[in-house]
Formats: structure tokens, C-alpha cells, sequence
């Protein structure tokens, strides 16, 4: 049942990638030769660049795909806020395991969320994002503090 699950993850994320890919190649021939590169917290853009940027989010995704894929391929490298035993060592291992994989879930859709935001405001600046940066970030700490919950539980 673990191999099922983490494999799952395994395919959604690297789908979500290439959608990234897809999705900025898809539209970036309609791009205005100046787009946004960065918003403030109320969705306005407040720094502009070449359309080229469009691509820094897919490479960034890209090479965040590939640390988290070493991260969850070698769990004994990584830092735990419990010390690691015979005894809890597989738990804390799949929680791990689980945890990285979600949180480059909700890391892809963060960047999804802002890649489509970039490519609708570069057309209409009355364009906001389809899910508030808040809810975003707050969806991350509140799988943190879950996180730390399972590892207390198992520790």
C-alpha cells in the first residue's frame, strides 16, 4: 500500500511538471513582449521583464523536482526534528517520504496558480489570481504543523 501511494505522488508531481512546461510553451508565442515578474501581495505587478521569464518558473519547478527526488531517494540524509532510532526509523522515514512529496504538490500548484496569474495579467490587469497567495502559503504551514504532529506521534 505504501509503494501504491508514493507512486501516486511519484506520477502527479512529475505530471504537474510537464503540465508547467506544457502550459507555459502552450502560450508563450500570445505573450506581450514585456510581461510581469513579480506581484505584490494584492496581485499587482510591480516588476516587469522579457516574456523569456516566462520560463524561469517551469526551470525553477524543474530543478526543485530533481532535489526533492534526491531528498526522498536517500531519507537518511535529511534532518529530523527527532533523533532517529532502530525503532522509529521506518516510521519517521515514510512521513517523510509522504511529506516531501506533498509539499511539491503544493509547491507545483503554487506555481501553476502563478504562472496562469502572469500569463492572464499580461493581458488584463484587472486579472487576479485564482487562489490568494495567503491560502497558498497558509495550506504549507498548516501541513507543517501536521508534519510535526505525525512525527511527535511516532517518535
Amino acid at each position: 500500500m505504501e509503494n501504491i501511494l508514493l507512486g501516486i505522488f511519484d506520477i502527479l508531481n512529475f505530471g504537474l511538471l510537464v503540465f508547467l512546461w506544457w502550459f507555459t510553451i502552450k502560450h508563450y508565442k500570445s505573450l506581450p513582449q514585456i510581461i510581469p515578474t513579480h506581484f505584490d501581495f494584492d496581485g499587482k505587478a510591480d516588476q516587469f521583464g522579457n516574456k523569456k521569464y516566462s520560463f524561469l518558473m517551469p526551470a525553477v519547478l524543474t530543478a526543485l523536482y530533481f532535489l526533492f527526488a534526491y531528498v526522498v531517494r536517500s531519507p537518511e540524509s535529511s534532518n529530523y526534528p527527532v533523533e532517529i532510532t532502530e525503532d522509529n526509523k521506518n516510521a519517521q522515514f515514510l512521513i517523510m517520504k509522504i511529506f516531501i512529496r506533498w509539499l511539491f504538490l503544493l509547491i507545483s500548484f503554487i506555481f501553476l496558480n502563478g504562472q496562469d496569474h502572469m500569463f492572464r495579467y499580461s493581458r488584463d490587469e484587472s486579472a487576479k489570481p485564482r487562489v490568494a497567495i495567503s491560502s497558498a502559503l497558509l495550506s504549507i504551514i498548516g501541513s507543517l504543523i501536521v508534519v510535526f504532529i505525525f512525527v511527535g506521534v511516532f517518535k
